[in-house]
């Protein structure tokens, strides 16, 4: 059975998601702040007139932040059901197909609570990929969070 994926980097490392959990790649755009918001929660954008909730990558994985370059791009995904949330990712590269033997499950060292939401790696090429179940990415506390972000972007 064959993977498609989208991939992206993130701080010199590469990341797979699930295409079907894609909504759509877009620009870096304006993202307006929102009090009282989650550390990793850059804030809000409007999303062909819809609010959509934007989280920083880098910070919800403690990774270093760094300014928007022309590569950054904001994935948006479906994280569960019909709620979309965007994602800053530093460059999105391909969209490609693997097989699953390509795929090798998490090792030990690396299966731990704050990284649950690695469910693989795949060899891809001479790259190794670190795949990603976007369901698990935030916590529940955090998903509830999110919810409680406002619902209108002012113009």
């Amino acid at each position: 059975m064959e993977h498609q994926l989208v991939l992206f980097d993130l701080a010199n490392e590469h990341f797979g998601i699930d295409i079907a959990s894609v909504d759509g790649i877009i620009k870096m755009q304006e993202v307006i702040s929102v009090p009282h918001a989650p550390s990793f929660v850059e804030g809000v954008t409007n999303l062909r007139g819809s609010v959509l909730p934007v989280i920083d990558l880098r910070k919800r994985f403690d990774l270093e932040p760094t300014p928007p370059t022309n590569d950054t791009r904001i994935v948006v995904v479906n994280l569960e059901g019909n709620r979309k949330v965007g994602m800053i990712v530093d460059a999105v590269t391909e969209v490609l197909s693997i097989p699953e033997e390509s795929i090798e499950p998490t090792p030990p060292i690396v299966s731990t609570i704050d990284s649950s939401f690695i469910i693989g790696i795949a060899k891809v090429d001479e790259r190794l990929v670190i795949l990603l179940d976007l369901a698990s990415v935030l916590t529940e506390k955090e998903k509830s969070s999110l919810k409680k972000l406002p619902d209108v972007v002012e113009a």
